[in-house]
């Protein structure tokens, strides 16, 4: 039976700000169940092994897991991105070729990070200078983490797949089924079982192949021309090649992003157990602002791409204004509730009296800076969407991880305390920021539009 042609959908038609909204509010959800996955494990650890076994779940832990699953996070957006220019430009037989390649991509991906992030979850962890007590629990909990590689590359994918079709809905769906089952398996497993961070990292691979699971069944499921079928997962050279061309770009960013991360880490691990705690439960709790400029970043993306497809141009441009007001007026109601309720926020995770403490002097230091970094992932967003990927890959790089590199070097020679550390965040958003606002208003990023195909 012949599958069925693509229909028109919001985003490139309808009221600007009500389809943003549409497709931002699944994300936003989406991505705060995806990030329970780790802050459930957080929560439970933290209640029920104490702080040693906190600092293994989190902190530097998450950060070195983000080095690799990252990587290939950035190359699902490139296919996000070519998926979401066919299907605007409504050409079934590229839709139906790149769902495919990318499902291939994605198992080959989700296979390297299971060998890789295996064998090197030791010498990762010694080179950012976990600490001693920290570190046998912390390879436990990354090694059985990093065996569901492909049930983590997967769902990012399917999620990027649903995304570029103007669906946020279903991702969403799957991460709230998953989620839920990662909390209670974390409860059995850890509370019930006594099983330590093994039965936490167990719970969360368990969850993730059921996301997997869905994805697959949901996009076999499909009547259309983005219907899944097995013996077709393959790759098509050139499609591949333009996904890689956008996503290798936006993965090698994510690694230098992570590196730069994990030389703080290490900054922040010379100042003992009890801040390495503290760090591992602010991270938890930050979460919720990269929850909301990542949901808006993956809506502008999607919006922009699909409206370039489409040929329609001042559509894309009126969107990212749109986003960034929308942003913007988030990021202050989000800083405002830091400061009023944050330190409650904390004490799920943390329960040692000087660890919150320290925990609550970082969140109020860093939250003021937050404002400063919108401009980076709208505009970022935005310039992925029409395929360019080299230039903000470039620009991220230098302003954000090669500053931070070299401040954490230089910094420390005049000021040794925890927040000389830390000023290198706000301080690179802000160059990093100014980079990207000049590129988009001087780049003349959509002056070599072409129709998708």
């Amino acid at each position: 039976m012949k599958a069925r042609t693509i229909n028109s959908n919001g985003i490139t038609e309808g009221v600007i700000w009500k389809q943003l909204l549409a497709f931002f509010f699944p994300i936003l959800f989406g991505t705060f169940f995806q990030q329970l996955y780790n802050t459930a494990d957080a929560i439970i650890v933290g209640q029920f092994l104490g702080k040693e076994a906190l600092a293994a779940v989190g902190g530097g832990t998450g950060t070195a897991i983000n080095l690799l699953i990252g990587f290939f996070t950035g190359l699902a957006s490139g296919a996000t991105v070519v998926i979401s220019q066919h299907y605007g430009a409504k050409n079934e037989e590229r839709v139906a070729a790149a769902i495919h390649t990318a499902i291939a991509l994605a198992l080959v991906g989700g296979l390297v990070i299971s060998i890789v992030g295996y064998v090197f979850t030791r010498p990762l962890l010694v080179a950012i200078g976990t600490p001693e007590d920290v570190l046998p629990l912390a390879i436990s909990y990354m090694q059985i983490y990093f065996l569901g590689g492909i049930p983590v590359v997967m769902y990012n994918m399917g999620a990027g797949i649903f995304r570029a079709m103007g669906d946020s809905r279903s991702p969403f769906y799957f991460l709230l089924a998953s989620c839920m089952t990662n909390i209670v398996l974390d409860i059995l497993f850890v509370g019930g079982f006594g099983m330590n961070v093994e039965g936490a990292a167990i719970a969360t691979v368990i969850s993730q192949v059921l996301s997997m699971v869905l994805i697959f069944v949901t996009l076999m499921r499909r009547k259309d021309a983005a219907k899944l079928r097995i013996r077709k997962i393959a790759f098509d050279r050139k499609l591949l090649s333009q996904m890689l061309m956008i996503g290798f770009p936006a993965g090698i960013q994510s690694i230098m992003y992570t590196i730069s991360n994990l030389i703080i880490q290490a900054a922040i691990n010379q100042y003992g157990t009890d801040t390495a705690a503290a760090w591992a439960g602010w991270s938890k709790l930050d979460q919720i602002f990269w929850m909301f400029i990542n949901a808006f970043s993956i809506a502008i993306t999607t919006f922009v791409g699909q409206n370039y497809g489409a040929g329609k141009i001042d559509r894309a441009k009126k969107g990212l204004k749109t986003v960034t007001i929308m942003a913007t007026v988030s990021t202050f109601a989000i800083e405002a509730g830091y400061f009023l309720v944050g330190r409650y926020g904390l004490m799920l995770f943390i329960t040692d009296s000087t660890v919150l403490e320290i925990g609550v002097s970082i969140m109020k230091y860093i939250v003021p800076w937050y404002i400063t970094y919108i401009a980076i992932e709208l505009l970022s967003g935005a310039i992925r969407g029409v395929g360019k990927s080299l230039i903000p890959t470039l620009i991220s790089v230098i302003g954000i991880c090669v500053l931070r590199i070299v401040w954490i070097y230089i910094v420390p020679l005049f000021d040794t305390t925890l927040f000389g550390v830390l000023f290198s965040y706000p301080f690179s958003w802000i160059v990093t920021s100014l980079l990207f606002i000049i590129y988009y208003f001087k780049g003349h990023i959509y002056e070599t539009r072409r129709k998708a195909g």
